[in-house]
C-alpha cells in the first residue's frame, strides 16, 4: 500500500510539473530548475513586472499535500509595472498570497506556512474621499517587503508593507508583522514583537 501511495504521489507531482510550469514560463514567469508545483497556483503578472521562482522551490496549492490544509491555492500577483516578486532557492510555500505593487523578495531556504499573506501595498487610499473608486497609485501607500534567508513564517501570518524580517528568524502562527524583525529572532503577536533572540550556530 505504501509503495502504491509513493508511486501515485510521484505521478501526481510529475503531472503538475508538466501541466503548470510550461504555461507559467510561457506567460513570462522565470522558473528555475527542479521547482515543484503541488496543485495549480493563481498567477497574475502585470505587464512590465516580473516574478522569479528559485531552484527547488515548492509551491503547494493542494490541501492534500499539506498537513494543515490550505484555504486557497498559492497566489502570486504583481499589481503595477516595475513590481517584482522574487523567491529564493529551496523555499516552500503553502496556499499563501504574495501581492506586490513594488517589491517582495524572499530569500533562500524559507518556510512560508499555510495561508500566509505578504502584501507591500495598502490596496486602497487612506483618504476617505471616493476611496472605493480611487485607483490613483500616487495615493496608495506601498513599500517593499524583504524576507531574508532561512526564515520560518508560521500559518496565517500577515506581513505588511515596508517590513524586513532578518535571516534565521521565526514568526509565530497568526501574527501580524507591522515592523522590522531582526536576525535570529522569534516574534509573535498582533502586532508581532520579538519574544526571544536565538544564538547563531
Amino acid at each position: 500500500m505504501k509503495l502504491m501511495q509513493r508511486v501515485l504521489y510521484r505521478l501526481k507531482r510529475t503531472w503538475w510539473s508538466l501541466t503548470v510550469i510550461p504555461p507559467l514560463r510561457a506567460a513570462g514567469v522565470k522558473i528555475a530548475e527542479k521547482v515543484q508545483m503541488q496543485g495549480r497556483p493563481i498567477v497574475s503578472l502585470t505587464s512590465g513586472s516580473r516574478i522569479q521562482i528559485g531552484a527547488r522551490c515548492v509551491l503547494c496549492s493542494d490541501s492534500r499535500s499539506n498537513a494543515l490544509g490550505i484555504n486557497h491555492p498559492v497566489v502570486l500577483r504583481t499589481m503595477r509595472a516595475g513590481a517584482e516578486i522574487v523567491i529564493g532557492a529551496d523555499t516552500g510555500m503553502s496556499g499563501g498570497s504574495i501581492c506586490a505593487a513594488a517589491s517582495i523578495r524572499i530569500g533562500a531556504g524559507c518556510l512560508i506556512g499555510a495561508n500566509v499573506t505578504l502584501a507591500d501595498t495598502d490596496f486602497h487610499t487612506l483618504n476617505p474621499a471616493n476611496r472605493r473608486y480611487n485607483n490613483n497609485p500616487h495615493e496608495i501607500a506601498v513599500a517593499p517587503i524583504v524576507i531574508e534567508d532561512n526564515v520560518f513564517i508560521g500559518a496565517d501570518v500577515f506581513v505588511l508593507k515596508g517590513v524586513t524580517i532578518g535571516k534565521n528568524s521565526v514568526i509565530g502562527a497568526g501574527s501580524v508583522v507591522t515592523r522590522d524583525i531582526p536576525e535570529n529572532a522569534i516574534a509573535a503577536g498582533n502586532p508581532a514583537k520579538v519574544i526571544k533572540l536565538t544564538p547563531c550556530k
